[in-house]
């Protein structure tokens, strides 16, 4: 009985006004309620601006958002190949920065720099004769331009540095491997965003020196 007479006293007393920071200029100011955000009309039309300002570029970044959603999705298959492809390559290129020439055994001077022009990301069997092994990264490692473009790729030296690297039986398996593969839209949009993941996560590490 007691208690509740106490609470209902201590409700009953009026709050004081709180004293706060203005939200513009920051000066001190009794704020008289909750929508009370500034401490004088002139402070109380800039916030205004600011928040108008706010809600349009809240609201052109979700344009934006949308546009990039619908371009996205408006994508022709052919596209999205190219565009997985391109962050395969990417991948295996900086995967391979510091091993040698899959065919040759030479150096791969310039890969660190991933657009190398010097470097590409060779396919053992070609994408063309078996595009089913295009992202199969025991199917692709990093190979100097004069090997891949001008040397025919060197189907034979290639063989013998990928038995060298992976073994002969994991070869042996690439090259029994017919098994066709329908990916379909979404499939190639995941395929390139765990690429261009795989490939952040790969330079971070060697950032750290946790790889090599």
């Amino acid at each position: 009985m007691i208690r509740s007479q106490l609470t209902r006293k201590k409700a009953d007393k009026p709050r004081e006004p709180k004293n706060v920071s203005c939200k513009v200029c920051k000066a001190k100011y009794v704020k008289l309620s909750m929508s009370h955000v500034a401490c004088s009309p002139a402070c109380a039309i800039e916030w205004a601006k600011r928040q108008r300002e706010k809600r349009e570029r809240e609201a052109m970044r979700a344009d934006r958002v949308a546009d990039r959603a619908k371009k996205e999705a408006m994508k022709p298959r052919p596209q999205l190949i190219k565009e997985a492809q391109t962050a395969f390559n990417r991948f295996i290129r900086a995967r391979d920065a510091f091993q040698p020439c899959i065919c040759c055994g030479r150096p791969l001077t310039g890969s660190q720099g991933l657009n190398s022009h010097n470097v590409d990301a060779g396919h053992y069997r070609s994408v063309g004769s078996a595009p089913h092994l295009r992202f199969d990264e025991r199917n692709c490692h990093a190979q100097l331009v004069q090997c891949n473009r001008y040397g025919a790729g060197r189907a034979v030296d290639y063989r013998l540095g990928l038995i060298e690297r992976i073994g002969l039986e994991a070869v042996e398996a690439l090259e029994s491997d017919q098994e066709s593969r329908n990916w379909t839209h979404d499939d190639l949009r995941s395929i390139r965003r765990i690429y261009e993941l795989k490939l952040k996560d790969l330079l971070a590490a060697r950032a750290e020196g946790q790889a090599v």
